[in-house]
Parts: C-alpha cells; sequence; structure tokens
C-alpha cells in the first residue's frame, strides 16, 4: 500500500530547501547584456525613449520590445491554499513562487508571484485589472469559492488577455482528458454517459461545465455536495450550483451512484465507499482526485469493481490527474498567439490533445527512463506529467483553438515550424533528470554514503530514502550517525542501516578480499587491515565490490585524486582490458538553452589516443542517455593545425582511431573551442563534419579540463552538474568537497539509476 503521503519528507527538509542557497524559489535574470555603459544605456535612458515611441504609436509592439508576451502573473489572496484553507496572502506566497518555477521549468513561460492583502473581490477585481499593461497572462490560483467564480468572470470580461483560475480550469482539463479515454477503453459515447459528481467547490463545477461541453448531456450529470444531489427547487444552494441541478429521486450519493457510469470526486477522504462502487455500471470510470487522501483507494475500488478504471491526484497511483500536464502549455499557448482570453474552444483543445497524447506509442527513451512500459490502457488513460511531447502537443493545440476561436491577435503562419520551435525551446537535460529521479524511484537501488558523519551527506541520504529513490547504507561511527539522525529530524532514524567498521561482521571477509587483490602490489596484511578499518572509502567500496550495495557516493572529505586512489584500491575500471579503458570524470553544464558535457576533467593527465578515443565514445553514451544526440569535438588551441603546434598528436591520433571504428555519432578535432562552439567560426571550416555547435567537448589533458570547468561553473552562471565518474566497474560517484545536499542527492540518484558510472 502506498504511504500516506505521495512523497515524503520532513518540515525540516522542506524549510531547508526553500532557505538555502538564496531564500525562496525565485530571481529576476537579465536577459541583455549589462557589462557596459552603452549596454545600461541602450538598457535605460536613452536608450528606452525609442521602444517606448514605438509602443506609444501601436500598442502591438510590446510584444516586440518588451517581455510582457512571455510573462504571466500568478495571483492569490491566500483564501484557499492548497487543502490548509484560508492562511493569508503572504503564507501563500511560497505555493506562488511554485507556480511561477513550474510555469519556468515546464514551459519557458516567465512568471511573477503577486500575493494581494484583500478578500474583497471588488478591491481584488480592481487591482488585478489595473496590471493588464504588465502582464501577458493571469492565472489565478488558491481562491476561495464562490468568491473565485465572481473574480474569474469580472476579470475575463475586463481584460483583453488570457485569464484562468487554475484550480478549476487545469484540474478540469486534465479530468477530461482521462474521461475521454477512460470512455475510449469502456465503449462508452459522451453522450450516453451517466455521471455523478461529489463535490460542489470550484474545481468540481469547473470539471462539470468542461465535461458537459464535450458531449456529456446535463441531465445525465448528478452534483452532490454534502447536502447531497443538487436538484431543481432545493433551497440551500447559491447560484453557481444551481446552474447544475438535474431533476433526480436519488437524495443520497449512495442512491445517485445506482447504475452510473462515472464517479467524479473532489470532495473528502473516504466519502466514497465501496458498497456503493458495487453498484454502479459495469466497467466503472472512477476520478477519486481528493488530496492528498482520495475518496477510495484504488486497491479498495478493485476490490469490489476489479474491471474499474481509477483515476486520482496522487503520484504513487497510476492515472495521477495532475495540473502540470495543463496550465504551462495553455498558457504558452495562448502567449504564443497573444490570444485576448482562454476560451472553452482552447480549454477543449487541451482536453483532447492531452487525451490524444495518451493513445500514442510511447517513445522508447521515455519508457525506459520511467522504469516502466507506458502503454495505452486501464492504468495509462493521462500521460505521465514529465512526458517531452507535452510541450509541443498542447501547446500547439491550444494556439491553433484560439486562432480557429477568433481570440488570436498575432496568428501563426506555419504551424509545423512553431510545433518545431516549441520542441527545442527547453534543454531537453532538465526534463531527462527528471526522468531519472521517478527511474530510481522506480528500481530502488542500496547506495552507501561513504561519509554520513557529515551533516551534507546525512541530510542527502535523508532525502535519498524519505523521496524513495533507494536504500541509503550509512557508512561512520554509529552513535555519532544516529545523534546526527535525530539532530536533523529525520523520521524513523532507527531503520537506517549503518555500517560501522568498528564492529561490523563483514570486516574479515573484507580483509581477505583486498589482501587477495593488493597482496602483490608491496601491500601486507597489517596494511590491509589497517586501510579497512581505517579509510571510509576504502570500507565503502568494498561493501560495494563484495554486493552489500549497488552503488557509491563519497568526496566530501578528500580531494577528488585521493578519493578516487582510495576506491581504485578496491575496484577496477570497467571493461579493464578493453584498449583505452580508463575511469574518468565529467563536468555536465547546464544553461538556458544548452547542455555541454566536459571530459575528461578529473584523473587522466595525459591520456593517449586510444584513451581519449575511449573517452569520447563513453561521454557521447552518457550525452544520448541524458536526451542528447551527441557532437563530439577534440579540442585544443589549434583548429586543423593552425596553428602548429607539438602537441597535436594525440589528438589526431583519436580522430583516426574513431574514423577506423565509425562509432555512430558525429565527432570532429582538432578544434580550438571557438571553432567547435560558435556557428559564426564554424562556418569557416565547411569541410567539419559537425552539423552544429559541439555539446561533448573531450579536453587534451587533465589541466586545461580541470581548468575550464572550475572557470565555467564559477564564470560562466550555467548549473554544474559533477564532476561525474565514468568507468568504473560499480557505480561510483565522489562529489566535490563543496558540494551541497542537492548536489550529493543528484550524483547518488545518478550513480543509483545507473545513467552514468
Amino acid at each position: 500500500m502506498a504511504d500516506d503521503k505521495p512523497t515524503a519528507f520532513t518540515e525540516r527538509e522542506a524549510l531547508f530547501y526553500h532557505e538555502t542557497i538564496r531564500p525562496g524559489k525565485i530571481e529576476i535574470v537579465a536577459s541583455k547584456p549589462m557589462a557596459t555603459q552603452r549596454d545600461l544605456s541602450l538598457a535605460y535612458s536613452p536608450g528606452v525613449a525609442a521602444p517606448v515611441q514605438a509602443i506609444a504609436d501601436d500598442p502591438a509592439n510590446a510584444a516586440r520590445y518588451t517581455a510582457r508576451s512571455n510573462l504571466v502573473a500568478v495571483i492569490t489572496n491566500g483564501t484557499a491554499i492548497l487543502g490548509m484553507g484560508n492562511l493569508g496572502a503572504l503564507a501563500a506566497k511560497p505555493v506562488m513562487e511554485g507556480k511561477a518555477v513550474l510555469f519556468k521549468r515546464f514551459a519557458d513561460v516567465d512568471s511573477i508571484d503577486i500575493e494581494l492583502d484583500t478578500e474583497d473581490p471588488d478591491k481584488f477585481i480592481e487591482a488585478v485589472a489595473l496590471m493588464e499593461p504588465t502582464f501577458g497572462g493571469i492565472n489565478l490560483e488558491d481562491i476561495a469559492a464562490p468568491e473565485c467564480f465572481v473574480i474569474e468572470a469580472a476579470l475575463r470580461e475586463r481584460m483583453k488577455i488570457p485569464v484562468m483560475h487554475d484550480d478549476q480550469h487545469g484540474t478540469a482539463i486534465i479530468a477530461a482528458a482521462g474521461l475521454i479515454n477512460a470512455c475510449h477503453l469502456t465503449g462508452r459515447s459522451l453522450k450516453d454517459v451517466r455521471m455523478v459528481v461529489n463535490g460542489a467547490g470550484a474545481s468540481a463545477l469547473a470539471c462539470t461545465a468542461l465535461i458537459k461541453s464535450l458531449g456529456v448531456p446535463s441531465d445525465h450529470v448528478i452534483v452532490c455536495d454534502r447536502q447531497g444531489p443538487i436538484y431543481p427547487g432545493r433551497a440551500d444552494v447559491d447560484q453557481w450550483k444551481s446552474a447544475h441541478a438535474t431533476v433526480t429521486d436519488a437524495r443520497s450519493l449512495e442512491e445517485a451512484l445506482v447504475g452510473a457510469d462515472v464517479f467524479l470526486g473532489l470532495s473528502a477522504a473516504g466519502a466514497l465507499k465501496p458498497e456503493w462502487v458495487a453498484k454502479m455500471a459495469p466497467s466503472p470510470i472512477i476520478f477519486a482526485m481528493a488530496n492528498p487522501e482520495p475518496e477510495i483507494r484504488p486497491e479498495a475500488a478493485k476490490a469490489v469493481r476489479p474491471d474499474a478504471i481509477i483515476a486520482t491526484g496522487r503520484s504513487d497511483y497510476p492515472n495521477q490527474v495532475n495540473n502540470v500536464l495543463g496550465f504551462p502549455f495553455i498558457f504558452r499557448g495562448a502567449l504564443d498567439v497573444q490570444a485576448t482570453a482562454i476560451n472553452e474552444e482552447m480549454k477543449m483543445a487541451a482536453a483532447e490533445a492531452i487525451a490524444s497524447l495518451a493513445r500514442e506509442r510511447v517513445p522508447d527513451e521515455v519508457a525506459a527512463a520511467y522504469g516502466v512500459n507506458h502503454k495505452f490502457g486501464t492504468d495509462y488513460i493521462i500521460p505521465a506529467p514529465f512526458d517531452p511531447r507535452l510541450m509541443e502537443v498542447v501547446s500547439s493545440a491550444v494556439a491553433q483553438a484560439a486562432m480557429d476561436s477568433g481570440v488570436a491577435k498575432a496568428p501563426i503562419a506555419d504551424m509545423a515550424a512553431y510545433r518545431h520551435s516549441l520542441k527545442a525551446r527547453l534543454n531537453p537535460t532538465t526534463s531527462v533528470l527528471t526522468r531519472v529521479y521517478e527511474d530510481a524511484k522506480a528500481n530502488p537501488k542500496r547506495v552507501v554514503f561513504a561519509e554520513a558523519e557529515e551533516d551534507v551527506v546525512l541530510r542527502a541520504a535523508i532525502q535519498f530514502r524519505d523521496f524513495g529513490y533507494g536504500t541509503p547504507i550509512l557508512v561512520g561511527r554509529t552513535k555519532a550517525i544516529v545523534d546526527k539522525l535525530h539532530m536533523l529530524g529525520a523520521s524513523r532514524p532507527g531503520e537506517f542501516e549503518i555500517q560501522n567498521s568498528a564492529d561490523s561482521s563483514l570486516v574479515p571477509q573484507m580483509v581477505e578480499y583486498l589482501y587477495q587483490r593488493l597482496q602483490r602490489r608491496g601491500r601486507t596484511m597489517r596494511d590491509v587491515r589497517r586501510m579497512v578499518n581505517q579509510e571510509r572509502n576504502v570500507f565503502a567500496a568494498l561493501l560495494v565490490a563484495l554486493g552489500h550495495g549497488d552503488a557509491m557516493i563519497t568526496g566530501l572529505t578528500r580531494t577528488f585524486a585521493q578519493t578516487a586512489r582510495e576506491v581504485g584500491l578496491v575496484l577496477d575500471a570497467k571493461e579493464a582490458d578493453k584498449p583505452g579503458a580508463v575511469p574518468f570524470g565529467i563536468h555536465l553544464m547546464i544553461g538556458k538553452n544548452f547542455t555541454v558535457f566536459l571530459a575528461d576533467t578529473t584523473i587522466n593527465e595525459r591520456p593517449t589516443a586510444v584513451q581519449l578515443a575511449h573517452i569520447a565514445k563513453e561521454t557521447a553514451a552518457v550525452a544520448k542517455r541524458l536526451g542528447h544526440e551527441p557532437r563530439v569535438a577534440f579540442l585544443s588551441y589549434s583548429t586543423f593545425g593552425n596553428p602548429p603546434g607539438q602537441w597535436l598528436g594525440n589528438i589526431r591520433e583519436a580522430v583516426a582511431v574513431l574514423d577506423a571504428e565509425d562509432p555512430g555519432f558525429e565527432y570532429e578535432g582538432e578544434l580550438a573551442p571557438d571553432a567547435a562552439l560558435n556557428p559564426k567560426v564554424m562556418e569557416l571550416y565547411p569541410f567539419s563534419r559537425l552539423s552544429a555547435p559541439a555539446n561533448v567537448l573531450i579536453m587534451p589533458g587533465l589541466q586545461s579540463a580541470n581548468l575550464s570547468a572550475k572557470l565555467l561553473r564559477e564564470l560562466a552562471g550555467a548549473t554544474t552538474i559533477g564532476p561525474m565518474m565514468v568507468g568504473m566497474e560499480k557505480p561510483v560517484q565522489i562529489a566535490p568537497m563543496t558540494a551541497l545536499a542537492p548536489d550529493v542527492l543528484t550524483l547518488a540518484v545518478l550513480a543509483a539509476a545507473g545513467v552514468v558510472g
């Protein structure tokens, strides 16, 4: 049975996440150079005079000269925060920042959170309406009903930009997509479906309205609130509920469900009883979307109706109704055509697009990343939240619907080109890394944390367990680790496995194993016993070598070189008998729209030509597993012999090695960095085999590689992952000594998932 919460973590960890690095989750980053006085003059006075006048002459120019056409406001008054209730505008800020992050992460939409300190709908409406010149769209969030209905309707009437209350319509769109597919699987037509809705709040009523728009007749839908079905003449209902009143003899949810095809719940935990499910029509469709605990658990419903199709709001069951499948891409499409509204046609188009995507064959790389075979069926009626195709499919469908319904001010002439631009807009690495985390959950491994007495390492180990990525094995002094587990607020601290060389029953086996490896390398039995008992990296590596762990993470208390030497006493290179096979390190540099893999940045000081070729092939393989088509450049100070020098032989020979092997990816060398990365410089060499700038950079030696990686990390502003260690017989990752807990966690997950190693 699933845990009580979809994702388990402690309150302390959640607070630490929001506090560390810099408070909150968002920042403002300039999109233009700001280095010189000329830059500043262009950015502000007098340079702004030209676009100001252009916009004054034609307001449509705001989309050309400002960020407005890609800027959404996420606005709330905090009267209905998640499932926590009315906690006020300020308390809602973490949620709104989170929504802004999701907009950027999934659809490259810039977003600013705004919290309005008023519960007066008129004041709220006036404040938001006055901001229309600032934003290209308005996402309303966490506003209590019935005020949310009044607010959204008034703003849609007054404003000529897209306005959507996602709590209502986001849920409705995803639920509608799932219902379309559930009906498809059970041979039902929407016009014949009989549905019972439990809950009459904002989300439930929006779901009801959209599903009726898709073709379910109004008299086939019974909406229930706490007092039972809503029928004409019932005295205790407001205008929004009464709009969905249906003639019925049923006076309870139980009675309404007899013979019903669909249950759609947005109400409370346990509201749907198993014995009521038994009275529904054959192959009942159950959307139990109360969070965090649904109206009925899927296993309870299946116990009485094995033929049921079930969706929930939880990530630990199939068919999650997750708003992130919709709102980023709905606004993306609306913004790209400068829509004046998000209308019913656009919402229906989004639902149909999401439904159709679930029916398509899932790409192999997506299925592999999730660790399960996602295939259209009863357990897959809604696409996975991190399916990279959502950006293209949903955004383009919404944009087309906006054009067809006449609300697009900037119609797209070439939809094929637009779809291509959507695919290219996001860095694929971010999606793949997210799926790597999902794969780790689906295939949990035992990972040895070699320096578990360190706060950073222990914090990462706690998250590794609590997030469901696998089982951490903590190496260190037992009492010291236990004390720190309590200090860090770890849940169930007594359930962690701790391995201490001072009292481990595995030590004799370890000593014998290591002595057999090292006795002809100048190590005595006494040396080996000392290493096993005193060197945590040796002890941790032996746990992995002897099968007590699947992978290992270390590095916080030793330099990379020293740590690699200690691990190398126990573990060999992968395929050590293969020519050129050596362990090496990769730095992964992730920018807004680029990812570059640098190798070898950690181990091999002067690699041979054969080793360089091996490093290139293995790095290209890592790039491919992370969603990139590798284009490899062997870097040098020289480009095709200009200028000449005495250190070019290895690079040229490495290229020749690949020429003889035909490795199946683009490669070229020797190249200076600009000839590998700058399209203008690349045009000077039309014979180059690279079709686009390189994304895998093979460095000629450790000195240049390590310097380049650290310079880029400190100066370029790109996100850095690594160094990631590749080429050991068992997955081992060595974190930088300055790593934070999220860095250690990422490397641990990468090791566990087998993406690198």
